[in-house]
């Protein structure tokens, strides 16, 4: 885990990142859910919980294998841990709270421009591996 140390500064930015595209988001969403995200402890929440995921990320595209192009394996990485985990995820959390299919795919579709935004801005930085 030392590589979230040694790259906290990407994945600082990252995360800012994805926390930016959700206010995005956010801003065509009702009240109420406007107000849930101008409350200190859904702030906290939100920018713990992305910058966890993008620390994974970080470490998926520190060891991703140099198959294919930096950018497919970037683009790459980012949609399998979607795929595999996030979509999984929520699809089965709306699920067993019986909300709408189309409420869990809206907001599977906001976490793939978050990881997709977040791989794109910890490539661009740029990424240590952890020392051998």
């Amino acid at each position: 885990m030392i590589y979230i140390v040694l790259n906290g500064g990407a994945i600082l930015a990252a995360t800012l990142a994805g926390l930016m595209l959700g206010l995005l988001y956010q801003a065509g969403a009702d009240r109420r859910q406007v107000a849930a995200w101008r409350r200190a402890g859904t702030l906290v929440t939100a920018f713990v919980a992305q910058a966890w995921l993008c620390a994974i990320l970080a470490g998926a595209l520190i060891l991703a294998p140099p198959k294919g192009s930096v950018w497919t394996m970037t683009i790459g990485s980012a949609v399998v841990i979607w795929l595999g985990f996030v979509v999984p995820s929520l699809c089965a959390a709306y699920r067993l709270r019986a909300l709408a299919w189309r409420a869990a795919l809206v907001d599977c579709g906001y976490w793939l421009a978050v990881m997709l935004a977040q791989a794109v801005v910890l490539r661009l930085i740029g990424l240590v591996p952890p020392p051998v």
